[in-house]
């Protein structure tokens, strides 16, 4: 038996203008996508194309694998960028800027010049292209380029939080007020569930007592000598058997 091509999918077109020109369809509105169907029609042919290979297959393979998966696309950058932040995992709570101004925001850095450039936050994307520029025209290995911007980068941070701690120390001299830090919010936070915590331990522990009075007080309960008379009865025997 032959297997029939299914062909429906290659015909969405046809069959929705089909569908416009009936007399009992004529009120409702064509699909949206129809005018970008008509003019980027799909593909006559059905075999799908072989991807363009970045790395070359490996020729011990007896069968190729993913040849129609897009290859990872990776950039030297990106070993460099894990390296920093690894090592400085709080610089990724620092917010950072991802938009761009005419897509060639690149070309208007010198990274000659250090890591302080027109337009961009100090960031761990500095260090990143600064060690690139190192490596690149200083003829510096990965790690002794990664030393020098990292020092750069430890200058640089340590002169804005210098620069920012006497801005605020200025203003407050002259009556200006900052509200409360994040660590102080954090702090009253914290108090504020612990004592939630001991009003609700309280509580518990007053029922616990509740409760162990009412089961004292039931005519049904066994006093508690009695209960454990028998296990006292038999460590004493066991002592003494011991002897």
């Amino acid at each position: 038996m032959v297997r029939k091509h299914h062909i429906r999918p290659a015909r969405v077109l046809q069959t929705a203008q089909a569908m416009i020109q009936n007399p009992l369809l004529r009120k409702t509105p064509p699909p949206i996508w129809l005018d970008a169907v008509m003019k980027v029609t799909p593909a006559e042919f059905r075999t799908r194309p072989y991807l363009p290979q970045h790395q070359p297959l490996d020729p011990k393979a007896k069968k190729p694998r993913n040849l129609y998966k897009p290859t990872q696309l990776t950039f030297p950058e990106d070993g460099l960028r894990r390296t920093f932040y690894r090592d400085h995992p709080w610089e990724l709570a620092r917010p950072m800027m991802v938009l761009e101004q005419d897509g060639m925001d690149a070309r208007h850095r010198d990274w000659s010049k250090g890591l302080r450039q027109p337009g961009m936050k100090l960031s761990g994307e500095s260090v990143v292209q600064r060690q690139m520029w190192l490596m690149n025209n200083k003829d510096m290995s990965k790690q002794k380029a990664y030393d020098t911007a990292r020092h750069e980068f430890y200058k640089l941070r340590h002169q804005d939080e210098i620069e920012a701690r006497i801005a605020v120390e200025e203003a407050r001299m002259v009556g200006a007020y900052f509200g409360k830090s994040l660590l102080q919010v954090g702090v009253e936070l914290e108090d504020q569930q612990y004592e939630n915590w001991k009003e609700w331990a309280t509580r518990e522990i007053m029922l616990q007592k509740s409760a162990g009075e009412d089961t004292a007080l039931s005519p049904d309960a066994a006093p508690k000598e009695d209960l454990d008379r028998p296990a006292v009865e038999d460590i004493v025997e066991a002592v003494a058997g011991g002897r």
